[in-house]
């Protein structure tokens, strides 16, 4: 087999690429080693900056979204027994986000690509990528038991911080930078209203707790946990109890609960690996980097990549030029780094860290006090929630 490029990954992010080549007539092979089922399977975020919104535009892949998704032009902060809300649309000109699920993003772009006869070929074993050091790479795998060989010109590893993407980096050229936080977010899907048209983030000594939703009708529901703590100890009663504790009366009063069916804990990490390119090798979205979910840039960061990286590979194939390949690194990094630092200070500003004594706890409490009185510093922060610029 031969194409361009040979994308690792039916995520969001490779799909999203996939779909932006295809658009400016450059051929792509997608790679996924699991089966389009399971992809499908996994509950994901969905808070989409407006730059995500314009790819997803740019390929054909948002009329559901328009159709389905929330535009939501603000949300809560609460902390000290009140809420507090930050009117992203007034403090940004205009701008907002939309609530729609990454599983639903991926089912459409999916769809788009079948529908376009682009090639993803799924349950692909024991994928190895090789010269991609030199101008001939090529990828081999196993599909249904029988040996296969990808030819390319460019290798995009879009398959995740587990993928075989980054592992396949020698180690002497790869730096990574990397927190795990001391707490997970214990999380619950449920049928049931959410119990507030928007996004609530809570602080409180207990710990942080967000209020979110994937839908009118179905809530996502979160409660910071410790880290090595077990799905298995918390009953849904228990859940929701511990939910109404960390949230205002009035709120706690509104809630609506139900039985869950979905419930997971996930652990918090900020991780950054540098360069993401090597030679013919690019990385992009989980793959490159990891933030904590506190903020939502996780999905919306690798939407930049891939913003990035489709530019520069158009430039190379259709204008025979290496100048958007040799700056894709530089270029996403300058705003990956942005977005890490704004997961961490939101998460820093909203989390109970078990080590911290009273003086760090005076100083949280301080800052939100400082952040809910002053149009500047609400505006940094609306800015960076709805999108930096890419």
């Amino acid at each position: 087999m031969r194409t361009q490029v040979a994308i690792i990954g039916a995520g969001p992010s490779g799909l999203l690429l996939g779909q932006l080549l295809h658009k400016a007539g450059i051929d792509s092979v997608i790679l996924e080693r699991r089966s389009r089922e399971h992809v499908l399977s996994r509950i994901r975020a969905g808070v989409l900056e407006d730059g995500t919104v314009g790819l997803l535009d740019q390929v054909g892949a948002s009329t559901r979204l328009h159709a389905e998704g929330l535009r939501h032009d603000g949300f809560d902060l609460l902390f000290g027994g009140s809420r507090h809300r930050i009117d992203l649309s007034r403090l940004t000109g205009g701008r907002h986000v939309t609530v729609y699920g990454q599983t639903e993003m991926t089912r459409d772009l999916m769809d788009l690509r079948a529908a376009a006869g682009a090639a993803t070929i799924f349950e692909a074993q024991d994928v190895a990528l090789h010269a991609f050091d030199g101008e001939r790479p090529h990828v081999t795998f196993s599909l249904h038991g029988a040996p296969r060989r990808l030819d390319c010109a460019i290798i995009a590893g879009c398959d995740g911080y587990h993928g075989i993407s980054r592992a396949s980096v020698p180690e002497a050229v790869l730096r990574t930078f990397e927190r795990t936080y001391p707490f997970g977010w214990l999380g619950i899907l449920t049928d049931v209203p959410p119990v507030s048209h928007e996004l609530i983030y809570a602080g409180d000594e207990r710990g942080f707790a967000l209020c979110s939703m994937r839908s009118p009708q179905r809530s996502r529901y979160y409660v910071q946990c410790p880290l090595d703590d077990d799905v298995g100890n918390w009953p849904d009663d228990r859940f929701w109890d511990e939910l109404r504790r960390r949230l205002d009366p009035a709120t706690a009063e509104a809630l609506v609960t139900g039985p869950s069916i979905e419930k997971s804990i996930a652990p918090l990490r900020s991780f950054v690996a540098e360069p993401l390119r090597f030679g013919r090798l690019f990385l992009a979205g989980d793959a490159a980097h990891i933030v904590p979910p506190t903020g939502a840039k996780g999905l919306n960061l690798a939407a930049s990549d891939v913003h990035y990286l489709s530019r520069a590979l158009i430039e190379f194939f259709i204008e025979r030029s290496v100048a958007g390949i040799d700056s894709y690194s530089a270029h996403a990094l300058a705003r990956v780094w942005k977005a890490e630092r704004f997961s961490w200070w939101l998460t820093s500003l909203m989390h109970h860290f078990p080590e911290n004594g009273a003086f760090a706890r005076r100083m949280q409490r301080a800052e939100l006090d400082y952040l809910v009185s002053s149009d500047h510093a609400m505006a940094a922060l609306a800015e960076n929630y709805v999108g930096l610029p890419y």
